[in-house]
């Protein structure tokens, strides 16, 4: 059985939400309770994940009775990918599924450093430097533009777990102010994964 630790306002916590249900995979959602009980600080939670951090992941093997516990999203992904999928989400050549990482680190870095924090710091009251993290987002946007300027996927000819890695905090991005409209291939991205099966919108 999987158990999600999630967090409905988080970016992380809904890329994995998009890969179980574009899997149809049955999967259990724990809120963790940021707010009140701290709850990501508990004895129980920081033995499942040190860095306090959500999502996390469980995952009991039937036959074995085994379970496993996952932490950052772009792990979790990935493992769901190898361990539900047949090689669409994760492709299996050896050139593909390097460039699938790079968008992962591109996701965990560019994305989260730019759009992320400067949603954060908009919408939650997040300390930082909005004009610094906000340069990071826009060229992030930029970029990515760019690299879909002649594709319709990330990576090869159909969605991976790099579009799914990369989408959240860009879908996300107006609560930061920025406006993905703005950037027409990037825009165009969006609308193929929103119409894909078992698409669902960040508060499901």
């Amino acid at each position: 059985m999987i158990t999600l630790y999630d967090l409905i306002r988080s970016g992380n916590c809904y890329k994995v939400r998009l890969l179980l249900w574009m899997l149809d995979l049955e999967f259990e959602r724990y809120a963790v309770d940021f707010i009140e009980g701290k709850e990501h600080k508990s004895a129980d939670f920081l033995a499942m994940n040190p860095l306090g951090q959500v999502p996390v992941l469980t995952d009991t093997d039937p036959d074995t009775g085994e379970t496993i516990t996952l932490r950052d999203s772009q792990a979790i992904l990935t493992y769901i990918a190898k361990r539900y999928d047949t090689g669409k989400w994760l492709p299996e050549t050896p050139a593909e599924a390097a460039h699938v990482a790079e968008w992962l680190s591109f996701s965990a870095n560019e994305i989260l450093n730019g759009l992320a924090i400067t949603r954060a710091i908009i919408s939650f009251g997040r300390p930082g430097d909005e004009a610094f993290h906000r340069a990071i987002g826009d060229k992030a946007l930029t970029d990515m533009n760019t690299h879909l300027a002649n594709l319709d996927w990330l990576v090869g000819k159909k969605p991976t777990i790099a579009d799914l890695a990369c989408y959240p905090y860009v879908a996300l991005s107006p609560d930061g102010h920025f406006d993905p409209t703005q950037y027409r291939h990037v825009h165009a991205w969006m609308g193929r994964i929103e119409a894909l099966p078992g698409h669902r919108s960040p508060t499901d």
